[in-house]
């Protein structure tokens, strides 16, 4: 699904990833984990919590809460009841990040594209949590940085850029979500959109989205010519 022919201004320098759905399969585990969280939620208002987890993948867990108790279930949220929500939520999920799949294609395309151009991390999972999982999973040297909430995504990206100082037409955002598009162009930089077989397209109608794939391998072609070698076993 990717879109070969699309122009490309610039020659690649930095590649962004997003974790969650980009690199590992851990979408459903998530989702299974939001609606346990909420299962004291009325059906009607439990559903309409999923769809809104569901559509904003890129946005941190907290201000999820917030979003739902003021807008969904209509309920003051005190900082106490925030901070089970976000317990009760991690609990049910880190050791479940340490095993969940990888997205077909994410290790080679990490072996490849790490030997050839500086690779970041901007999720919205809390930072030491996201830096931990990466540690336990043996994928930190990937990567020149891991980013995470509180910062947005948007800020997390300026502050690569600065680093970098690479222009937003040599950096390539990749995310799954909504909020990973708007983060990108908020900040300028290029964005390639991974949608998981069988999922929704949240893309439709949204400008500037360079290509959609389904897994890295695609990425990894979508690629070549550009950062990273074609597509060969992994050595």
């Amino acid at each position: 699904m990717s879109s070969d022919n699309a122009p490309q201004p610039n020659p690649l320098t930095t590649l962004i990833l997003d974790f969650d759905g980009v690199i590992v399969e851990s979408i459903p585990m998530k989702t299974a984990a939001f609606r346990k969280v909420f299962s004291f939620a009325p059906p009607e208002h439990l559903e309409e919590i999923i769809a809104f987890h569901l559509d904003n993948g890129g946005m941190s867990r907290y201000d999820k809460f917030r979003y739902i108790y003021a807008n969904i279930l209509r309920e003051p949220l005190t900082p106490e009841q925030e901070e089970r929500l976000a317990a009760e939520y991690a609990g049910l999920i880190f050791d479940a990040m340490l095993t969940v799949p990888y997205v077909e294609g994410a290790e080679e395309l990490l072996q490849d594209c790490s030997r050839r151009l500086p690779l970041y991390i901007v999720s919205a999972t809390p930072e030491p949590e996201m830096q931990e999982i990466a540690r336990r999973r043996g994928l930190t040297g990937y990567f020149r940085r891991i980013y995470g909430s509180p910062k947005t995504k948007a800020e997390c990206i300026r502050e690569i850029l600065a680093e970098t100082g690479a222009s937003p037409g040599e950096t390539l955002f990749v995310g799954d979500a909504p909020n990973d598009w708007e983060a990108a162009c908020e900040t300028g930089v290029r964005f390639v959109a991974r949608i998981r077989p069988g999922d929704t397209n949240r893309f439709a109608g949204r400008p500037g989205v360079e290509a959609i794939v389904e897994d890295l391998h695609e990425l990894r072609d979508y690629l070549r010519g550009r950062v990273c070698s074609s597509r060969s076993p992994t050595p």
